[in-house]
Formats: C-alpha cells, sequence, structure tokens
C-alpha cells in the first residue's frame, strides 16, 4: 500500500510539473502583468504603466539594484525598461549572443532582475534590439532573432511580470528593420512557448494607418507601442494622437492598449525638453487614454564621454541615470502637483 501511495503521488508531481510548464499557471509569479480592453492591469486590478529606463541593469551589482527598484517603487514607478542585448560605454552586457544563444552570467542576472521585480510588484518591459549594436550581439539573422526569443522565454519560464518588445523601432530603414511576415513568426514562436505571454514591436515615430493595420491583423500584438517624436510639439499632440490610435483601431476591429515605451529625452538633439513637456506629455497620454508612458532617458550626444555635465543622481547608486539639474525641478513640481509623493536621493552639482 506504501509503495503504491508513493507511485500515485510521485505521477501526480510530474503531472502538475508538467502542467505548469505546457499551460504556463505562473504558480511562481506574485505578479501577474494583464490586459483588459485598453488598460494593463496587475494582478487583475486596472493600472496606468508608469515607466523609467533602466538600460544598463545588467552591468550593475545586485546590492545596487535593490536599492535603484527600492527607489523606483518610492517614486511609484511600476514598471522599468530592460534590453536583452545591450552594449553601452564600450562594455557588452547582453544576455544573449550574436547568434541568439543565452549568455550564462547575464541571463541569469536578467533571470534574477525578474524575480526580484516580480517580489515588488514591478512590470519589466524585456527588449529585443535587430542588428544595431556595433559590437555584436545584434541578431543580425532571422535564426539568431527567433533563437534569442527562445533563450529568453525559457529563461523567465513560470513569470508573468514581463513583456516582450520583439525588435526594437523595428520599421527603421537600416540594420534594425524587421518585417511584418517576420513579426508575425516570432510572436507565433511566443505563443506557442508562453500563451500568456504579452508581445509587442515598437515603432520609430508615430505608426501610420497602413502600419497599425499591420501591427493588429499580421503581426497580432497585444499592444502597439509607438516612439513619438522628439520635437518641442510632441508633448501638445500626444492626447490626440493616442484617441487617433484608438479610433483608427476600431475601424479595423480590434483595440488594443497604447504604451508610450520611450518618448522623448534630453541629450538627444538640440531641443532639450523642459520640466512642463514631460508633464504635459505624460498628462497627454492619461488623458488621451493611453495604458502607459516612461521617463525615459539616455546618454548625452554632445558631451564628453556622453555623460551630462551637471549631475543629480538618484535611484542611489547612480546606475539608473544620471539626472540632470532639470531632473531636480521636474520631480519637485511633480511632487508638488500629485498626491504621489516622490523624493530625490541625493544632489551632486
Amino acid at each position: 500500500m506504501g509503495r503504491k501511495y508513493i507511485f500515485v503521488l510521485c505521477i501526480f508531481l510530474f503531472s502538475y510539473r508538467l502542467y505548469g510548464q505546457t499551460n504556463h499557471d505562473k504558480v511562481y509569479s506574485k505578479t501577474r502583468l494583464g490586459i483588459s480592453g485598453t488598460t494593463f492591469t496587475i494582478n487583475n486590478k486596472p493600472v496606468f504603466l508608469y515607466g523609467i529606463s533602466y538600460y544598463s541593469v545588467l552591468g550593475a551589482p545586485d546590492n545596487f539594484i535593490r536599492k535603484d527598484l527600492k527607489d523606483i517603487k518610492g517614486y511609484k514607478f511600476n514598471w522599468i525598461r530592460v534590453w536583452v542585448n545591450w552594449v553601452g560605454a564600450d562594455t557588452d552586457i547582453s544576455a544573449v549572443d550574436d547568434n541568439g544563444y543565452p549568455v550564462g552570467a547575464y541571463m541569469d542576472k536578467l533571470k534574477w532582475l525578474v524575480e526580484q521585480c516580480d517580489r515588488k510588484g514591478i512590470v519589466v518591459d524585456i527588449t529585443l534590439a535587430h542588428g544595431n549594436n556595433k559590437d555584436g550581439r545584434s541578431l543580425k539573422t532571422f535564426d539568431a532573432h527567433q533563437r534569442a526569443v527562445r533563450s529568453v522565454i525559457s529563461a523567465l519560464h513560470g513569470y508573468s511580470n514581463w513583456y516582450l518588445d520583439l525588435a526594437n523601432e523595428r520599421n527603421v530603414g537600416d540594420a534594425r528593420f524587421v518585417s511584418f511576415d517576420d513579426l508575425k513568426k516570432l510572436r507565433e514562436v511566443c505563443k506557442q512557448l508562453d500563451p500568456h505571454l504579452l508581445v509587442t514591436a515598437s515603432s520609430g515615430g508615430d505608426i501610420d494607418n497602413n502600419d497599425l493595420k499591420a501591427y493588429l491583423q499580421t503581426v497580432k500584438v497585444d499592444f502597439i507601442s509607438p516612439h513619438r517624436p522628439r520635437t518641442a510639439e510632441s508633448a501638445t499632440q500626444t492626447a490626440a494622437k493616442t484617441r487617433e490610435y484608438l479610433a483608427q483601431m476600431k475601424v479595423y476591429g480590434k483595440v488594443v492598449p497604447v504604451q508610450y515605451q520611450e518618448p522623448f529625452r534630453r541629450g538627444y538633439t538640440d531641443w532639450q525638453p523642459e520640466v512642463k513637456d514631460y508633464i504635459a506629455d505624460m498628462e497627454g497620454a492619461k488623458s488621451g487614454g493611453a495604458a502607459g508612458w516612461c521617463f525615459h532617458n539616455g546618454s548625452e550626444r554632445t558631451t564628453k564621454d556622453n555623460k551630462p555635465n551637471v549631475l543629480l543622481i538618484c535611484m542611489s547608486s547612480g546606475y539608473l541615470i544620471n539626472w540632470t539639474r532639470w531632473s531636480y525641478r521636474l520631480l519637485k513640481q511633480w511632487q508638488a502637483g500629485n498626491s504621489q509623493k516622490f523624493r530625490v536621493v541625493s544632489f551632486s552639482p
């Protein structure tokens, strides 16, 4: 009787494990990202995703990341954007190699990061780049790109607090370009491996109607991710552009969330957005019906080593972002005008 009981128990445990792998029941994940209509949900509750860029995270020490994530939560951000294959400041911290195979240390770090975010209720945007890293890790072929998709999904199996951007700015007419047909194939791979994984493919600039239709009907993305123009007029146009997307999607018979994953930033063009521009852009996104918005940052193109001259070091370690003096005003004004509480960790002139 004892042996029979043990045998039945083993079969049950094996079947449960197999079911969890094939049906992705998320038994390990505390934070479950989903969609309801044109809105994101976390654990079935509607949320607006407030994001922040965290591109260099895979190169930061664990203790710094823990401090950064604590501060991110303190500022009421609930998602971060991370790249799978990233080269910055002459340092390659890619979690996949140029053939799409996992790079052990960095893929392990990515999994650890997703786990840490899962515990804290933070969503992770995980982005793949096609053909645009100068030092390799660029997924220059479809096979490499597909292999990278499989590598990431396999590594993050069991977590439901992340989504996948199949190809950053896939419409740009250089090495970054990925066709809609290839995107469709990549999405199908995603859904075969994890039917619940949310998938998008970001677009450089506003999305025209033909491309919008292809995103919805050919690729079948779960939400759209346009990277709006980085001009002085952009913030005043965001609300109307969002409504335009939502209205046009109704015409095509499928309406999905609008996620502003990578808006304008300082240091990119001659135009340097001010506090009012960021606030206007974020408020325009919300009032227009968007599902999320990112406080985007990046390197300064016109300074030595691409670093700002005046720094506001925020998120305790400085690994997250180098904040210029305008960021201090932004946070103080944002704090004054919102019920959410924000704080500045330290200021370094």
